[in-house]
């Protein structure tokens, strides 16, 4: 029995990030209900192109973020925690098959090998703490597992602070030059925060090797 920390491990603020995360997971859909050449004009080549790579990522991607507020849930994880397990599991599921796709599409870009590189790094990570926080939760190390899906989750919400920076990147410098900046920009300060969350919130008393 591994004992779970009394203080919390995330901010007060987290109904914003949630809300945040709900609603690019809905618009990044779009493609549901509109031609992908006029709601992605972008993505048109990869759709062409590689089309199941395309659509494992899109499609998926969005679910396991608007899985987050759920999954950060006290109430539902003491509640239900049947639900949650099974939750988790999707979560996990999502993240491997569309990480996986953007691990692949990352090699594709027509933006350079600075912004491949970001993207292939940010797939290898994000399927890494997932496995991770996954692993621990079978072997019922409940206070790792919340750090380890709080580092995962930090690199779900990559999907947030990308949109965030690409407008902010468009009317500066360019998205020509700011592309690949943001293809890392995106998560690795987002990883940053996690660990200062876990480094700030975990006390001493309840401490266990992450």
């Amino acid at each position: 029995m591994y004992p779970i920390p009394k203080r919390p491990l995330l901010p007060r603020s987290l109904p914003v990030l949630w809300f945040l995360a709900i609603a690019i997971a809905l618009a990044s859909m779009r493609f549901l209900i509109a031609d992908i050449a006029l709601v992605m004009p972008f993505m048109l080549h990869h759709a062409l192109e590689r089309p199941i790579l395309l659509y494992g990522h899109i499609a998926l991607a969005p679910i396991a973020l608007a899985l987050l507020p759920l999954q950060f849930s006290t109430k539902l994880r003491l509640r239900r925690p049947r639900l949650h397990r099974w939750l988790g599991r999707l979560y996990g599921v999502m993240i491997l098959l569309s990480g996986l796709s953007g691990f692949f599409l990352a090699f594709q870009t027509e933006m350079g090998p600075i912004a491949a590189s970001g993207l292939a790094s940010l797939a290898v990570a994000w399927l890494s703490t997932t496995a991770v926080a996954i692993y621990l939760a079978t072997q019922r190390n409940i206070p790792a597992h919340r750090r380890w899906m709080i580092r995962s989750a930090a690199l779900t919400l990559s999907a947030v602070t990308l949109r965030l920076y690409l407008p902010i990147g468009e009317l500066t410098v360019g998205m020509d030059s700011a592309y690949p900046i943001i293809c890392w920009a995106c998560w690795v300060p987002n990883m940053f925060v996690a660990e200062w969350l876990i480094r700030r919130e975990l006390s001493p008393s309840s401490a266990q090797p992450a």
